[in-house]
Formats: C-alpha cells, structure tokens, sequence
C-alpha cells in the first residue's frame, strides 16, 4: 500500500479546542495543510517494517529527521543501524545528542549534529548485574549525565552519575525503589526522578504486580541523599514520564514555581480498571497529586510535554488520543488529536505564553498548536519511531 494512501486512511483529528480557556488565544479549526516556515529537525530512533525483503528490515535505527512542511515530507537525514533498542535520548549544548538503550539496556549511543556515530559506550563492563532502564538527563552545569538503572540480581534501582565526554560511570546513588525510569533536574540542580515500581524479571519483563511500589523521588545532586519521596494512594499507577510545565530559561524568569507533569501506567489486574484508571499525574513543589480523573487517556499516558499557559499535552497511546491539560481547568482532559497509537512528543514553536507539540505515530507524525493550522506528513518508509524524540537546533 502507498505511503500516500496509508496516511489518508489512517483516522486524524487534529484541531484548536472548541472552548477555549482563557489563558489560551485560539483560532478556529483549520484544514491539514501546511504554512511556510522553516525544516524541524528531530533525533529520533526507529525500527523499520519487518518481512519486506528490504535491507535491514526489522532492525532499530537512531538518526536525523527533516519535517519539511512545505515540501509535506519527511526526509532520513542521517541514521545509524544499532544493536539494540533506544528509548529516551538527550539533546547537547554543541548539537551532538545521546540515546540509551532500552530495559534491559546495554549501551549509551553518542551522535554528532549531523546524526553520524561519534561514541559508543557498553555498560556492562562497569557491572555486569546492572542494565539501563531507558532515560538520561544532564546536570545543572551539564558536566555531568544521569543514567536510570537496575541491578537485575535484586531488582532495586540505581542511578549512575556519569562523565559527560567518556559516557564512564564515575558515581553511583540508590534509587530508592525499584524500576527507575525518567529523571529531570529541578531549580536548585537536584533530581527528580520517578520510580516506576514494577518489580522485573532480569530479562525486564513484569512480576509480582502487587509488590508494586512507584514514587517520586528528590535527590541531592552533591551527595544523592534522600531529599522527599511522595507516592499516589493507588500502588497500581506506575509513575513513568516526566515533564516541567516550563522550559528551563521561562522558569528562571517566573515568579511562581513551575509545576511537574507525570505521566501514569496503569497496571492492574482488571483491564477494566485499567482503561479506567487516570494516566496524568502533577507534583506542585509539595504534593504529587492526581488532578483529573477523567478516563479518557484509558489509563495509559506513553509521553509528556509543556502544552501551552503552563499546562501539559499527553500522549493517550492506548486510546488514540492527544491530551491537554491546562491549570486553569485541572478537573479536564481535552482532546487535541485523535490518531493510532501516538506517542512521541516534542515542543513545536515554544514561546512565553504558547507552544504546541509534534506527535509521533505508527503512520507518520503530526503537528498542533493552538494558533497555526494543524497538519501531518507520512514517513518516507514502512517504519515506526520509538516512544521519545528530541528537537534539535
């Protein structure tokens, strides 16, 4: 089936809210077509279609892609053929972007600005027991970087303080839980992370459900002593991704503090309770709290991201659905697009007072924001993009 064809029938909704709020200036719903502007340029990684007789097919791949929204195509600038999955990659000062390996993870991956191979770094020289769990942040002064691991003979988590140029592990903190997964660095140059709490078997895959214990947690980025810990009352909402409602500089200026998005995966018995269970989470600086039960995120948010006025878009990847929340209204859910299996979320044209976001999907990626036109352009091959993507410069 052509590409063309794939994309007109795979089901799209996107558009500006019906009712808006008052914090946001929104335009009417507008066509899917594309504006002038310049190429966005995304470090992604990918796996291509099995079973097409293609070379490489089935295999994971981390580059470079163009969005050339006035040629309304996407162009594989660069890509590099891996030996096994990424999941959260990490942009740098100088262009260059690091992925890391997927649970059970086994390399950080190091790509110059132009997505050619410039380091590759096996973690399990540095011990053996130990396996990346998919995330990595950089310090406050960026010398360093902050891998999420699990010791797979206990199960409990760690997280690596590592040099910035050689990628080596240079200290090392406990998690305090099991399963870490994301980790942000605050104001102050601490680390939030969330412990995802699911107990794993050590080839990663889930165990004993009902040991289940997810928490955020606030580290010194000195010393990694426990600074606060707080936990929602249901054990079964596993906390996976994280998001500021602001970027770093918009913080900086603000007088209020900047609230924490959380991401949520249901993981109860019942799939019932399941798709009805809440998929977003915020902390406010003292309290993490579960603002809206609306269900219509089927219990299952795959990524997070700042949405516009100080609020957060999620990804309903279960649901189909591209969710935003703003402050203004906590108790909702608003749907801003409706598309298979969505995930991958990056700002798209960030200003002070409005952003919007591109979205990652099994056909192709998508762009919304609440004053331009929406649009979406098809992938230039039979791929699917992994659960997280960055911008670059």
């Amino acid at each position: 089936m052509l590409r063309r064809h794939l994309l007109q029938t795979t089901p799209l909704l996107l558009g500006a809210l019906a009712t808006p709020w008052s914090a946001l200036a929104q335009s009417p719903a507008a066509p899917l077509t594309a504006t002038p502007g310049p190429i966005d340029r995304l470090a992604a990684s990918w796996r291509t279609a099995p079973g097409t007789g293609a070379p490489n097919a089935g295999r994971d791949f981390l580059g470079v892609l163009e969005l050339d929204w006035d040629a309304r195509q996407v162009r594989i600038a660069a890509s590099v053929l891996l030996t096994e999955r990424v999941h959260g990659l990490l942009t740098e000062p100088d262009g260059c972007f690091v992925a890391v390996g997927a649970r059970p993870g086994h390399t950080l991956v190091r790509c110059d600005a132009a997505g050619q191979l410039v380091q590759r770094h096996s973690v399990d020289d540095e011990s053996p027991q130990r396996t990346l769990d998919g995330h990595i942040t950089a310090s406050a002064d960026g010398q360093s970087l902050y891998t999420m691991e699990t010791d797979r003979s206990t199960g409990q988590g760690w997280v690596s303080v590592r040099d910035r140029s050689t990628l080596k592990k240079m200290a090392q903190w406990p998690s305090h839980g099991m399963d870490p997964h994301q980790c942000l660095v605050d104001a102050q140059g601490h680390l939030m992370l969330v412990n995802g709490g699911i107990p794993r078997t050590a080839d990663g895959n889930k165990r004993d459900l009902h040991l289940m214990a997810p928490s955020l947690v606030r580290l010194d980025a000195r010393t990694g002593a426990l600074l606060g810990q707080w936990r929602l009352t249901d054990p079964r909402l596993s906390l996976r991704h994280l998001a500021w409602s602001r970027a770093p500089e918009q913080r900086a200026e603000a007088a209020s503090t900047p609230l924490m998005g959380v991401a949520l995966q249901a993981e109860h018995d019942d799939p019932a309770a399941r798709k009805e269970a809440p998929a977003f989470a915020v902390w406010d600086g003292t309290n993490l709290r579960i603002p809206s039960r609306s269900v219509v995120g089927g219990g299952y948010a795959g990524d997070i991201a700042p949405g516009p006025g100080g609020g957060f878009i999620l990804s309903g990847q279960k649901a189909g659905k591209g969710l935003l929340w703003h402050p203004d209204a906590p108790s909702e859910l608003r749907t801003i697009a409706e598309l298979r299996e969505l995930c991958a979320l990056s700002t798209w044209h960030q200003t002070a007072s409005s952003s919007g976001v591109l979205i990652g999907s099994p056909r192709g990626v998508a762009r919304w924001h609440p004053t331009e036109p929406p649009a979406m352009l098809a992938w230039p091959l039979d791929m699917s993009p992994d659960n997280h993507w960055v911008p670059l410069i």
